[in-house]
């Protein structure tokens, strides 16, 4: 069998002992021979066994993506909902001049949170809920790679949601905006601005979780066959969508940091008088914000991507010009940033490139509008309700669009900027680039999740009511902000002009409000008594409509070999075949739920993966993660770390009992003559492959860190002051010595581990943590007679040491892990994958402690 590995590296894998073994691909012969029915009915039972949905109140235990997609879908639609109550009331307030209906505290907070909960706690999480209900589907995958990590997220998302959206119960909600500008957030009184800093940073977690969850299946969790360039254009936008996730929120959480270490301990980042500057936050802030819309709107942009050539009845058009510039999108959209800041006082030149930045965006857009378009033009169309919810959200989109390239002009955008033209821009983008997409999705779907249909009759009344509302809502407010009216102001007087038209904008939100009762009405009545759908009721061609009706919980009866971007229309009996149990997986002998592990790029059988099931762990480990989180809001610190202690110890008890465990035979018969390994390391492993993609997230939040550095350095002339005192240097270099030391001895322990020289591979399993800490003790105090609150100068230097000390920490227990799991015979030199991944990290941090003692080192001495 010819054999092509095509993963970035595969040093020290046992090629010739645990490659997949037999004729690959299958001939049509093959998939052609018979399977005795009994033996079907005996297949599908034990896969049902296996994949069984827990029953009672042991169903809130369950892991599996058809149940997560569900709660996450359903959760974000009520947060929706919620923020949608408070635009309302913002509206009541806003519809007559002078108006005293809700006090101007509470109105700042109902407006900080309206946005916060659209931004953070839907437009985020309702891509990522639906992709990982129907990503697996779409990839003929029985799951995700890491079902637990699915539902951990799940439910951080939950309790981080409810803390965030529960304060304005008690009058302790964030007053500050949704982008929470020092000084004012800095210095807000109570726990508001604390509420959404740690709250949301939680919630920013639970995102950047999922999106390394969706990376991996979309690269390793494909059927045979399926290469990059015929995989569904779903698929491609959930890579890009969740690469932007990974770069985008990592700088937010950095100024988180660095805020939420001002709100505490009074460190001055953000505070002028003693050095620091409130420019550092917009920057990081918009650095998230900007792409923060693309990943809003590409996601919606996927789900046109499966309804229009259903509805065209033909393959879409320019496929690969799609994905180049879906990928051309997410790249340009990190350079827009600043067109946010046009009125800050930066420099023309500037002005100038990210203005150009700005308009050069619509083009790769504009690319993938025209490709539907052309899609549509040259198929035989049969309109349908989802595709009017798409064409309504295209229209207002690209209304919204064309204010964008009048924004993006600095001229204009400085006799714009902070009025109410900008709300409206900002909700025709956001609202017809991803309510209306969305809500196309639930009625496409809904389907495939429910068996069921939504009615057309009231999906149309619902299309209606929100089209008509919306456009008479937020139209006029271009007129009220090119007449003046600011955004974000509690009450105006009459005589300006903006009378009628905040009347007219409050009386439509609630016609929108009307559209939406009509949806969820639709969504929720009972349908016990409507019958059961077709199997595929849009005739579409993409791999989730072969589904099982009625549904079972396994995914695919067997995982496909797939040689076509819309298989149902052009390979012949393949469902017939799935359903047969014909292809691969077909069968679980054993008991385990097992997905297949393909490789990254043409999609070649690899490994079989056992994923986990249902488990009470996630739930533990979310609680306590929340408590990490949630009491230093009230500056309750030991509590705090209790919680992040046990929260620790409820992952390590995950992974320990659940991963990464010698199986009980190495090789297993996936079917048609194919045998695949059920164990692998390194970068055939999927978990190796998990840790590269969340390093990169975490190198991008240093990197933020190290750039406040270098900010301060380039913005302000006392930087540092001249009386400032400076890390010890000699206990930086045996920082750094240190941690190069403890890097040396884990990739060393990794070498004679995998060599059979276990008691050198242990022995420097012993030392490594010991030297991690030695580097972390000297970090803490070359910088202990340095104050803080003093200057921004030492308050930086703090903040990478806090940073890397405590990842430093993480890496001990890492080394410990391993080390007890080498004592317990749970790594042995043939089943390493947990020390091939903890290499993996600690090759990122000690990268990164190198940086930081260089910058706590040698830039005091280019510096002075």
């Amino acid at each position: 069998m010819s054999r092509r590995d095509d993963s970035p590296a595969a040093a020290g894998e046992h090629a010739d002992e645990r490659a997949p073994r037999g004729p690959y691909p299958p001939t049509e012969a093959m998939l052609a021979e018979p399977v005795p029915p009994e033996l079907q009915a005996a297949q599908a039972e034990r896969l049902r066994k296996a994949w069984e949905t827990p029953k009672g109140w042991r169903y809130w235990s369950a892991v599996n993506n058809s149940e997560v997609g569900v709660w996450y879908s359903l959760t974000a639609f009520c947060f929706m909902l919620l923020a949608g109550l408070m635009a309302l009331m913002i509206r009541v307030q806003l519809a007559v001049p002078e108006n005293d209906a809700i006090s101007a505290d509470l109105f700042n907070q109902l407006f900080t949170m309206h946005g916060s909960a659209m931004m953070f706690l839907f437009a985020v999480p309702i891509f990522e809920a639906i992709s990982i209900l129907i990503l697996p589907a779409m990839l003929g995958a029985r799951d995700m790679p890491f079902p637990r990590l699915s539902a951990y997220g799940y439910w951080s998302f939950l309790i981080g949601g409810i803390f965030v959206m529960g304060s304005i119960l008690f009058d302790v909600a964030p007053r500050a905006g949704w982008f929470m500008y020092p000084p004012l957030a800095t210095e807000e009184k109570g726990p508001g601005s604390d509420i959404w800093l740690l709250g949301l940073s939680f919630i920013e977690i639970a995102s950047i979780a999922a999106a390394v969850e969706l990376i991996v299946g979309t690269l390793k969790c494909r059927p045979p066959g399926m290469r990059v360039n015929i995989m569904p254009l779903y698929a491609w936008y959930v890579m890009v969508v969740g690469g932007m996730i990974l770069f985008a929120f990592p700088p937010l959480i950095a100024g988180d940091f660095l805020f939420e270490l001002e709100r505490s301990f009074d460190w001055p980042f953000f505070d002028p008088t003693r050095g620091g500057d409130p420019m550092l936050w917009q920057h990081l802030f918009w650095i998230f914000g900007h792409p923060e819309v693309y990943i809003v709107f590409l996601p919606s942009i996927a789900i046109a991507a499966m309804i229009v050539p259903t509805v065209a009845r033909r393959p879409i058009v320019g496929y690969s010009w799609i994905v180049l510039s879906a990928v051309g999108t997410g790249f340009l959209s990190f350079g827009l940033w600043v067109h946010h800041m046009f009125t800050t006082g930066l420099p023309n030149i500037s002005l100038g490139f990210f203005s150009a930045a700005s308009e050069a965006v619509v083009i790769p857009t504009g690319i993938q509008l025209f490709a539907f378009a052309a899609t549509l033009m040259v198929g035989r169309v049969r309109v349908n309700l989802p595709m009017l919810w798409i064409a309504g959200g295209l229209a207002i989109f690209t209304a919204g669009g064309l204010t964008g390239v009048m924004l993006a002009i600095a001229p204009f955008d400085f006799q714009a900027h902070d009025s109410y033209f900008v709300v409206a821009h900002l909700h025709y983008t956001l609202f017809g680039g991803m309510v209306f997409p969305v809500i196309a999705g639930v009625y496409y779907f809904y389907p495939f999740i429910a068996k069921k249909r939504l009615s057309d009759r009231l999906g149309k009344w619902a299309f209606w009511l929100i089209f008509v509302g919306f456009n008479l809502t937020f139209l006029p407010m271009h007129l009220t902000g090119l007449l003046g009216m600011p955004r974000r102001i509690y009450a105006y007087p009459a005589g300006l002009g903006w009378d009628w038209l905040n009347l007219l904008s409050s009386t439509a939100a609630f016609v929108i409000a009307a559209g939406f009762a009509v949806f969820l009405v639709d969504l929720l009545r009972p349908k016990s008594r409507q019958p059961q759908i077709a199997r595929n009721p849009w005739e579409a061609g993409t791999l989730e409509w072969s589904h099982d009706v009625p549904e079972e919980a396994w995914g695919a009866r067997s995982v496909p070999y797939i040689t076509k971007r819309y298989p149902l229309w052009d390979q012949p009996k393949l469902v017939e075949r799935m359903d047969a149990g014909r292809y691969y997986l077909g069968d679980a002998e054993e008991g385990f739920r097992e997905t297949m592990i393909t490789s990254v790029i043409d999609a070649r059988p690899l490994q079989v993966q056992r994923v986990t099931g249902p488990t009470w762990k996630t739930h533990g480990a979310a609680i306590f993660t929340g408590g990490a989180f949630i009491f230093p809001t009230f500056h309750i610190y030991w509590p705090a770390i209790l919680c992040g202690a046990i929260a620790v110890g409820f992952i390590i008890w995950w992974l320990w009992s659940d991963t990464a465990r010698p199986p009980e035979k190495e090789m297993k018969d996936v079917g048609l003559g194919l045998s695949l390994p059920t164990y692998a390391s390194g970068p055939k492993s999927v978990g190796w492959w998990a840790m590269w993609i969340t390093m990169l997230g975490d190198a991008t939040a240093f990197a933020s860190v190290i750039f406040g550095f270098f900010f301060y350095w380039t913005a302000s002339p006392d930087f540092p002051p001249p009386e400032a005192l400076d890390p010890v240097a000699w206990l930086v270099g045996l920082a750094a010595a240190a941690m190069a030391l403890a890097w040396a001895l884990t990739r060393a322990a990794r070498s004679l581990n995998r060599a059979g020289r276990l008691a050198a591979a242990r022995g420097a399993l012993a030392v490594a943590p010991a030297a991690t800490l030695l580097g972390a003790g000297a970090l803490i105090f070359s910088v202990l007679h340095m104050s803080p609150t003093a200057h921004v100068y030492p308050a930086i230097m703090w903040a990478i040491m806090v940073w890397v000390v405590v990842h430093s920490g993480v890496g001990a227990i890492m080394q410990l892990y391993c080390l007890a799991g080498s004592l317990a015979g749970k790594m042995t030199p043939r089943f390493d994958a947990d020390i091939w991944n903890v290499a993996l990290f600690w090759h990122f941090h000690a990268l990164s402690a190198l940086v930081a003692c260089a910058v706590l080192g040698l830039a005091p001495m280019v510096l002075t």
